[in-house]
């Protein structure tokens, strides 16, 4: 397992030192107890429904692992748009208050999943034909705020970063081919944290030998640089309504048009 050393969400700079270095940074009571319940309860709510309607062996992330897709346009995520904890040490990774959310989301998986392959949240979008600037080249472009909705551990399933692969242009390697070290650099995180990571770092689920289902709610943000074309998702204008000021200059690219 790795060796955690959770921050304090009083502490931005740390937090953000930590992120640069090693492309994730576990953030500490990043949630209320009262928040923590509403976004359990939303997102086993949603689990039940998504179950429901797609078997384990149809599972859009393999055996018994799914991703949420686009939930913004539920209250328990657009909760986590503008957390207090949250968003000072955003803006320190970007250096900027001048980013956008992206959506929100997340991912579970069912007792019985199987370990998951190291990969990465991005492609090569530069796509430079000299090879000579690749997206692993600038800074970070997406971040992805990860919230645990049970206290990680090797037996249900817990998520394995691979340090400093953030910047790397090496190739993943294979299920095959990774070592264990590798498979067993597993983020504990506990509950009512955040996990902050660069969407280039390399990370995959792990077995979920347990009888729990593991299950991570997140929230995105885009750098004041970069934009992908493609939308995470739209928030109905009822929703978008009930943000902050703050909150709505986040979500105003995900706002619903309705005709």
């Amino acid at each position: 397992m790795l060796d955690l050393d959770l921050v304090d969400p009083s502490q931005p700079d740390r937090a953000t030192a930590l992120f640069h270095r090693d492309g994730f940074v576990v953030v500490a009571n990043a949630l209320a107890d009262d928040q923590f319940a509403y976004l359990k309860a939303g997102a086993h709510r949603v689990v039940a429904q998504q179950t429901a309607a797609i078997s384990r062996e149809n599972a859009n992330r393999g055996f018994a692992r799914y991703s949420f897709g686009s939930q913004i346009h539920h209250p328990e995520w657009a909760m986590l748009v503008d957390l207090p904890t949250i968003l000072p040490i955003v803006e320190a990774i970007f250096n900027s208050p001048l980013f956008v959310c992206s959506g929100a989301g997340g991912d579970y998986s069912l007792p019985g999943a199987k370990i998951q392959k190291l990969h990465r949240d991005m492609s090569d979008v530069i796509n430079d034909p000299e090879q000579r600037v690749t997206i692993m080249d600038v800074p970070t472009p997406f971040v992805v705020v990860n919230f645990p909705m049970i206290d990680f551990s090797a037996e249900n399933g817990a998520t394995r970063f691979i340090r400093g692969t953030h910047r790397s242009r090496h190739p993943i390697p294979s299920l095959e081919e990774e070592p264990d070290w590798m498979k067993h650099a597993i983020a504990c995180a506990p509950t009512h944290s955040a996990i902050f990571r660069d969407v280039r770092c390399w990370h995959g689920g792990t077995a979920n030998t347990s009888r729990e289902i593991r299950i991570m709610t997140s929230v995105g943000y885009y750098a004041p640089w970069f934009r992908r074309p493609q939308q995470d998702g739209e928030m109905p204008r009822a929703i978008y309504n009930t943000l902050s000021e703050r909150g709505k200059t986040l979500c105003r690219p995900l706002v619903k048009i309705e005709t």
